[in-house]
C-alpha cells in the first residue's frame, strides 16, 4: 500500500505498518468487501429487508441464498410448536454454527473499522490533522461500543457451540445482546451523517480518501484467503444488515427449540425486544439499496413499492407502482422470452410536486367500476382451496413434480384472478397539470399507507420536471434491481414451508385508546389478511366526544388461512358533503393504524393474549385468543332445557305454542326495522359482550327483552340471530338430511337437482321447515337492498349456510380432515345449498305439503 502524503506532511509510518499484525481473507466476498450472493432464482429476495409498516412484529423477509453470513433462510412464519429432541438438537446447532461463522466475519469488519481510528485520533492533536476529532467521532459514532458487545456474545457463545450437548443453554446470552439493541438505536441515527461526513472527509483529503476506500477485513480462521479489501461505506453499512440478521437467527432458534426448554422464554423475549427495536428504526436506514442516480447526478431514493390494481380503459389492471422520493411511477413487467432479463414498462409518471389527492366532492365520478359478483369471488375460492388439498395429497403420496407444478400453475392463476377482482375501495390520484387515474384497493389500511407515504415526501421542497425519454429509461431499469416487492402476494408464490395461516375463529377484545391530543368521535375496525389481501371484519362504536375511548368490546372474527391482525382507528365525520363519488361513502378520518402478526404459538393457547398496538403516537390495547375451525364447530345441547339457546327447535316452539321461535321473530323484525340497509349486516361481527347479554335475555325469557333490542346495536342483534342457529344442538336442516342435501347439490340435472330438493324440504320436521322458510324470506329482502348494505344473495349464503347445515359432532366426525379441507369441500357446499333455495322462487310451506306426489319418496 502507497504510504500518504499530504501539503508536505511527512510519511506516516503508521499506516504502513497499521495492518502487519493480521492474518488475512474471507471467502465469500467480492472486491467491495460484500458477501458474494450465488445467483438467487428469478423473483427472490435478495437480502433481508425491515418491513416499514408500523407493526409490533414487522414481517422480516429472508430467502437469500447461500448468503456469507450463513443463517438459514427459513421465514419467520413457520415456527411449529412441536419439535423432535434430536433433529431439533441438530437443527439449533447447525443455525448456531452458521450464526457464530457469521458473527466472526461481523467482528473482523467492526474491527477493521476501528484500526484506522486510533491512528487518526493520534493525528487529530498534532498541527496537521487528517481528521477534526468532531470528524472522528462522528463517522466512528458507536462503533467500539457495538464491537465490545459483539465479542464478548462471540466469547460466550463460542465455547457452548464447541461442546454441543441438550443441556446447553444460551437464551441468556441472546437476551443480553437484545438488551443492548439501544447502541444499535444510536448508531442508526447518526449512520446518514456518519456517510456524509465520511464523504465530505474524502473529497477534501487525500489522505482519509485512500484510507476509507481500502480498509483491510481479516479473514474468519479456516480461510485460504488472509485479508480482504473493503470500502468504509460498506463497513458502516454493517451494522444496520446485522440486527435483521439476529433477529431471523432468533426465529430459526425458536422452531427449533422445544416449549418446555428452559431457552425458550428467554429466547421469546429476545425476539420481541428485536422486533419492537426494527419497527421502530427510521425509515431512511437503507439508502444503499433504494438509491438510484439521476443523469444529473442527484441522488433519487424508492421509498415505496407494490402491486396494486389500476382501472385503466374500462378493465381492471395489475400494476407495480414506485414511489421515489420525487416520482410516482406505474409500471408493468415486460413480456420476456425465456432466460432474457425482465424489464419494467412505464405505463405513465407522476412528479410529486404535481400530484394531488382530489377531495371526495372534487373528483368527477369515475368510469362505472362494475364489482365483481360474490359467487364468483367465492367459486374462485372454492377452486383455490381444492386445488391446495390436492397438492397436498400429491406431496403426501410422493406425487411427481410435474403434476405439482400443474396444479400449483391452475392455482396461480385461480389467485391472480381473485387478486384482480376482488379490491373495491377507490384510492385516485390527480396530476394537476392533466389526467386522473384511479387505483382499487382492498383494504382502507393499504390507502392510507400510500397516501401517507407520498404526503410525507411532498412536505419537502419538490420541484416539478418533465423527464426525458432517456432519463425515463433510466428510471424505469433501476426498477427491476431496486423493487422490495418481488412476487404477486398470492399463495402460491410462497415457500413451501411457510405456514399456512389460521383457520378457525379469533376473539378480539378492543379495550381502549390513548394519546388523541383533541376530544373526537372514535371507533375501531379490524381487519385480517384472507387469500392474499386484507378484508375487515368488526368495528367498534363510535364513542363520541373523548380523548380517551373505552370500547371493551369482544369480537369473533372468522379466520381464512390468515396471518395477520389490523386495527385501524378513525375518527367519525357527520359531514354530508364529504361523499367519495366512487363508493358513495361517507369518508371518516384515519387516525392511526397498526398490524401484528398472528403468530401461531402465541395466540393458539387458552388463556387471553393483552398486546398494544402503538399507531402516530396513538396506543389500542386490545386482547385476543384464537380457537381452531374443528374447536369451534361443536354444537352443544344445553344443560338447562328451560332457555332457547341449545335446545331442540321442536322443544321450544311446543313450549310457545309457537310455529317460528320468539328469538328468531324478534331478531329478525328488529334487523328489517333499522339494520336491513346496514353495510355488511351478518357480516360485520357484533360485539361479543352485547351478544352475550342478549343470549341470557332470551335463556331468561326476560320481559326486558323488547327494550333491550331497540336499544341493542344491530350487529349484535344480527349476531345473536346466527348464534342461536349456531348452538342448535343439530342443524337446522338436520343431520339425518345433511348427506342428502350434499348428494342432491351435487346434482348436474336442474330438474332432479329440483325434484330432490323440494323433497328434502318437505322431509324437515314442521317447526324445522317453518322456521327455515321463514328466515330465508327475510334474507332475501336483505339481498333486496344490496346497493345499499352490500350483502347479496351469496354474500347471506355464505355467512348462513354453515350455520343451518353444520353437522352436529358426532355426525361430522367422520367428515373432518383438515382445517382446508373442510373450507374447501363441506362448507362451500353448504354455502350452495342454501344459496340454491334462496335463488329460488318463493316457497310456501302449504304449497311444499301439497305437492308431496310431485317428489319421489326416495332421497
Amino acid at each position: 500500500m502507497e504510504p500518504l502524503s499530504h501539503r508536505g506532511l511527512p510519511r506516516l509510518s503508521w499506516i504502513d505498518t497499521l495492518y502487519s499484525n493480521f492474518s488475512y481473507g474471507a471467502d465469500d466476498y467480492d472486491g467491495e468487501g460484500n458477501e458474494e450472493q450465488k445467483v438467487p432464482p428469478e423473483g427472490s429476495e435478495t437480502m433481508p429487508y425491515i418491513d416499514e409498516s408500523p407493526t409490533m412484529s414487522p414481517q422480516l423477509s429472508a430467502r437469500s441464498q447461500g448468503s456469507g453470513d450463513g443463517i438459514s433462510p427459513t421465514p419467520p412464519e413457520g415456527l411449529g410448536p412441536v419439535v423432535e429432541a434430536g433433529k431439533g438438537l441438530e437443527m439449533r446447532k447447525l443455525v448456531l454454527s452458521g450464526f457464530l461463522a457469521s458473527e466472526e466475519i461481523y467482528i473482523n469488519q467492526l474491527e477493521a473499522l476501528l484500526l484506522p481510528m486510533k491512528p487518526l485520533k493520534a493525528t487529530a492533536t498534532t498541527s496537521q490533522p487528517v481528521l477534526t476529532i468532531q470528524q472522528i467521532e462522528t463517522i466512528f459514532y458507536k462503533i467500539q461500543d457495538i464491537y465490545e458487545i459483539h465479542k464478548e456474545f462471540y466469547d460466550n457463545l463460542c465455547p457452548k457451540v464447541q461442546q454441543w450437548d441438550s443441556q446447553v443453554t444460551l437464551g441468556h446470552l441472546f437476551q443480553k445482546l437484545a438488551s443492548q439493541l439501544g447502541v444499535y438505536k444510536a448508531f442508526v441515527d447518526n449512520y446518514k451523517i456518519a456517510l456524509e461526513t465520511a464523504e465530505k472527509c474524502s473529497q477534501s483529503n487525500n489522505q482519509f480518501q485512500k484510507i476509507s476506500e481500502e480498509l483491510k477485513v481479516k479473514a474468519p480462521k479456516d480461510s485460504k484467503d488472509s485479508h480482504t479489501s473493503v470500502t468504509m461505506e460498506a463497513l458502516l453499512y454493517k451494522p444496520i444488515d446485522r440486527v435483521t440478521r439476529s433477529t431471523l437467527v432468533l426465529h430459526d432458534l425458536l422452531k427449533h427449540t422445544p416449549v418446555d426448554h428452559p431457552d425458550y422464554p428467554l429466547l421469546q423475549d429476545a425476539l420481541r425486544i428485536s422486533q419492537n427495536f426494527l419497527s421502530s428504526i427510521n425509515e431512511d436506514i437503507d439508502p444503499r439499496r433504494t438509491a438510484v442516480t439521476t443523469p444529473k447526478g442527484e441522488t433519487r431514493q424508492l421509498v415505496k413499492d407494490g402491486f396494486l390494481v389500476e382501472m385503466a380503459e374500462s378493465s381492471r389492471k395489475l400494476r407495480h407502482v414506485f414511489l421515489f422520493t420525487d416520482v410516482l411511477l406505474c409500471a408493468k413487467l415486460k413480456k420476456t422470452s425465456v432466460g432474457k432479463h425482465q424489464q419494467y414498462d412505464c405505463k405513465w409518471y407522476i412528479p410529486l410536486a404535481d400530484l394531488v389527492f382530489p377531495s371526495p366532492e372534487e373528483s368527477e365520478p369515475s368510469p362505472q367500476v362494475h364489482p365483481f359478483p360474490d359467487h364468483e369471488l367465492e367459486d374462485m375460492k372454492m377452486k383455490i382451496s381444492a386445488l391446495k388439498s390436492e397438492i397436498q395429497k400429491e406431496r403426501a403420496s410422493k406425487g411427481q413434480s410435474r403434476a405439482i407444478e400443474r396444479l400449483k400453475k391452475k392455482m396461480f392463476e385461480n389467485e391472480f384472478l381473485l387478486l384482480l377482482n376482488s379490491p373495491t375501495i377507490p384510492f385516485r390520484i390527480h396530476n394537476r397539470n392533466g389526467k386522473s387515474y384511479l387505483f382499487l384497493l382492498s383494504s382502507d389500511y393499504e390507502r392510507s399507507e400510500w397516501r401517507e407515504a407520498i404526503q410525507k415526501l411532498q412536505k419537502k421542497d419538490l420541484q416539478a420536471f418533465v423527464l426525458s425519454s432517456v432519463e425515463l429509461q433510466v428510471l424505469t431499469g433501476s426498477c427491476f434491481k431496486l423493487r422490495t416487492v418481488h412476487n404477486i402476494p398470492v399463495t402460491s408464490n410462497k415457500d413451501d414451508d411457510e405456514a399456512p395461516g389460521l383457520y378457525g375463529f379469533l376473539h378480539v377484545i378492543v379495550h381502549s385508546a390513548k394519546g388523541f391530543k383533541q376530544s373526537a368521535n372514535l371507533y375501531c375496525t379490524l381487519e385480517v389478511d384472507s387469500f392474499g389481501y386484507f378484508v375487515s371484519k368488526a368495528k367498534t362504536r363510535v364513542f363520541r366526544d373523548t380523548t380517551e375511548p373505552q370500547w371493551n368490546e369482544e369480537f369473533e372474527i372468522e379466520l381464512e388461512g390468515s396471518q395477520s391482525l389490523r386495527i385501524l382507528c378513525y375518527e367519525k365525520c357527520y359531514d354530508k358533503t364529504k361523499v367519495n363519488k366512487d363508493n358513495n361513502e361517507i369518508v371518516d378520518k384515519i387516525m392511526g393504524k397498526g398490524q401484528i402478526q398472528l403468530d401461531p404459538q402465541t395466540v393458539q393457547t387458552k388463556n387471553w393474549h393483552m398486546d398494544v398496538i402503538e399507531m402516530n403516537g396513538i396506543k389500542v390495547e386490545f386482547s385476543m385468543k384464537f380457537t381452531s375451525r374443528d374447536m369451534s364447530l361443536k354444537r352443544t345441547p344445553s344443560k338447562k332445557q328451560t332457555g332457547v339457546f341449545g335446545v331442540k327447535i321442536s322443544v321450544v316452539t311446543k313450549r310457545e305454542r309457537s310455529k317460528v321461535p320468539y328469538i328468531v321473530r324478534q331478531c329478525v323484525e328488529e334487523v328489517e326495522k333499522r339494520g336491513i340497509e346496514e353495510i355488511g349486516i351478518y357480516r360485520i361481527s357484533g360485539v361479543a359482550t352485547d351478544i352475550q347479554a342478549l343470549k341470557a335475555v332470551f335463556d331468561a325469557n326476560n320481559k326486558d327483552v323488547l327494550v333491550m333490542l331497540s336499544d341493542m346495536d344491530i350487529n349484535a342483534i344480527a349476531g345473536t340471530l346466527k348464534l342461536y342457529f349456531r348452538e342448535l344442538p343439530e342443524p337446522l336442516l338436520t343431520d339425518r338430511l345433511y348427506p342428502a342435501f350434499m348428494e342432491g347439490i351435487a346434482l348436474s340435472d336442474p330438474a332432479a337437482k329440483e325434484n330432490c330438493m323440494m323433497h328434502l324440504l318437505r322431509t324437515l320436521p314442521d317447526p324445522n321447515l317453518i322456521t327455515f322458510l321463514f328466515l330465508l324470506e327475510h334474507l332475501k329482502r336483505v339481498a333486496e337492498k344490496e346497493p345499499i348494505n352490500k350483502m347479496s344473495l351469496h354474500n347471506l349464503a355464505t355467512v348462513f349456510g354453515p350455520t343451518l347445515l353444520r353437522p352436529s359432532e358426532v355426525e361430522s366426525k367422520g367428515h373432518l380432515t383438515s382445517a382446508s379441507d373442510i373450507w374447501s369441500h363441506d362448507v362451500m357446499a353448504q354455502v350452495q345449498v342454501l344459496l340454491y333455495y334462496l335463488q329460488h322462487p318463493p316457497i310456501s310451506f302449504a304449497e311444499l305439503k301439497r305437492n308431496t306426489l310431485y317428489f319421489s319418496t326416495d332421497v
